[in-house]
């Protein structure tokens, strides 16, 4: 792996899992001796979370870590609507059932996971990426499945605003559960509802248990 690689992936996952807060300004020469490259690649991987909007340049301050507003998250689930209900629509249409079917049996059982401490909850997490993932392979769209997965990262960020408890998360796998019941079912419609029903209770936790950074 390249050194930018490294050092854009380290700075990125730091960022998104809150240990670098919005705010932190993010100096060349302790970041390089950090990362353990040098400047340059260093400046790369900055320009890469830049542009995806994960660091801005602030005047004389240098490169600083964004921060997310509730008028941030209201446009991100807005874009995230209009995305992820047509790539549920589309995967009703061309995915495999079998591979759905298969994920709204895990989802079914999640309650357990999401009822442990970690690691154990991390699997629930990593059961939502699979599902996500599988969405991404069945609609055949390329272009979709990158603006999607950029969205994702923004995503990751917003969902450690929002209190990590029992109940969401179980409601959460409900939810989930129902978007792969409707796209093995082989219905779009179904499958659009179902993510836009998640999505607007998403949000809606996200809004009432957000605290301001």
């Amino acid at each position: 792996m390249r050194a930018s690689d490294r050092a854009y992936a380290a700075l990125r996952d730091d960022i998104i899992e809150w240990r670098l807060r919005p705010g932190t300004v993010l100096p060349e020469v302790e970041q390089s001796e950090r990362l353990g490259v040098s400047r340059t690649p260093l400046r790369e991987a900055l320009s890469r979370l830049t542009a995806e909007g994960l660091t801005t340049t602030a005047g004389g301050r240098g490169v600083v870590v964004t921060d997310i507003s509730l008028e941030d998250i209201d446009e991100l689930f807005e874009l995230r609507e209009t995305l992820e209900g047509k790539a549920a629509a589309l995967a009703a249409e061309r995915g495999d059932a079998a591979v759905f079917l298969q994920l709204q049996r895990e989802l079914l059982e999640a309650p357990a996971l999401i009822s442990a401490i970690d690691p154990a909850r991390h699997e629930y997490y990593e059961l939502v990426a699979r599902l996500d993932s599988a969405i991404d392979a069945a609609i055949s769209n390329s272009y979709l499945a990158q603006a999607m997965r950029s969205l994702r990262v923004h995503l990751v960020r917003v969902r450690r605003l929002a209190a990590d408890d029992y109940a969401r998360l179980t409601a959460a796998a409900a939810e989930h559960a129902a978007i792969a019941e409707a796209i093995a079912a082989g219905n779009p419609r179904l499958a659009q509802a179902a993510t836009t029903m998640h999505l607007h209770r998403s949000l809606s936790h996200v809004k009432a248990t957000h605290t301001p950074q």
